[in-house]
């Protein structure tokens, strides 16, 4: 018997109810994963909240960690005992345990935790996916990210830092600056459309930045535009505040012929092989200490709704993850 987090309707986090379920055995390819870790991600609010459809009644989350408790035909990559993490679908992940496809799993190194994989593991493929394939980040690169104090936004923002790029970050509130300096970032602004473009340019000279990373969405993306070199590349990826406007293509040329692209973890993450190289890349960047998982809270799984609220309204200041 396990529980697990199950939604029959979107709206607020009280939709999310726990419930109790039988557990088949594992089909081919598939492992039976008891779960100590869980994490919580934006998509997971966007989701609950029907802003990314999903089919109902369903699970929730897309990230966690724990312990092979059997295998099915055919699984070699794994066996009972390893521990192993996660961050793709298929949704389920709000669970005590779960069956899950073996090749999507990752096998934790022992100096890394339960509990830091199932923070960094999402946030980390993001990051990685961001930086070195849209965006190309190399030395000499100016990105600007927003949400630089949040879970992904230190993640990106340390990254972005090693890679040799120049960091600029953007916060919602004054008490965040501190934490983005951290976490990477040569200058920190806190958020106001009418200012940001003009403080972006004299932070570089003029120039403006080769690349933003916006995943705030419809509040942010105007501003964002402004703060663009020529022929500089917009990264839209999330849309916590809704999702941004329609773009008239006339926009882009006369902005200076920019470039706009909204990736998703999904395109970057379709084969198997693709997936395994991000993640292994991931806990490369974690075991020498260019990313460090920071665990802001853990909830009860049960109390999935409080992380959600604290999460939805911004609380939060590093990840959140669940505990069954």
């Amino acid at each position: 018997m396990a529980i697990a987090i199950r939604v029959h309707s979107t709206g607020a986090p009280e939709v999310m109810q726990l419930e109790s379920m039988e557990l088949a055995a594992p089909g081919p390819g598939e492992v039976c994963l008891e779960q100590t870790s869980i994490g919580v991600n934006p998509l997971d609010v966007s989701q609950r909240k029907g802003a990314v459809p999903i089919p109902l009644p369903s699970g929730l989350g897309l990230e966690g960690a724990g312990r092979v408790t059997a295998v099915g035909a055919g699984v070699s990559s794994v066996q009972v005992g390893d521990r192993v993490a996660y961050a793709t679908g298929p949704l389920g992940a709000y669970a005590s345990a779960r069956l899950f496809p073996a090749d999507r799993l990752v096998r934790l190194p022992d100096t890394l935790s339960n509990d830091a994989a199932a923070a960094v593991l999402f946030k980390g493929i993001t990051a990685q996916y961001l930086l070195k394939t849209t965006g190309q980040v190399r030395p000499g690169s100016t990105v600007l990210v927003y949400g630089a104090a949040g879970a992904l936004g230190q993640l990106l923002c340390a990254w972005a830092r090693h890679l040799g790029a120049q960091v600029l970050g953007v916060v919602s509130k004054p008490a965040s600056v501190a934490r983005a300096e951290a976490s990477g970032c040569h200058a920190v602004f806190v958020f106001d459309a009418q200012t940001l473009a003009s403080q972006v340019a004299q932070a570089t000279q003029g120039r403006k930045v080769d690349v933003v990373y916006d995943p705030i969405g419809r509040d942010t993306f105007a501003a964002s535009l402004d703060c663009l070199r020529p022929r500089g590349l917009m990264v839209s990826f999330g849309a916590t505040s809704g999702l941004p406007p329609a773009v008239e293509v006339g926009v882009l040329n006369a902005k200076g012929s920019l470039f706009l692209t909204r990736p998703s973890l999904a395109a970057h993450t379709a084969s198997a092989e693709e997936y395994q190289s991000r993640a292994r890349d991931v806990l490369d960047a974690v075991a020498s200490g260019i990313l460090t998982p920071q665990i802001w809270k853990s909830y009860a799984l049960a109390d999935a709704a409080l992380a959600h609220a604290d999460l939805e309204h911004g609380r939060s200041q590093g990840a959140i993850i669940l505990n069954p």
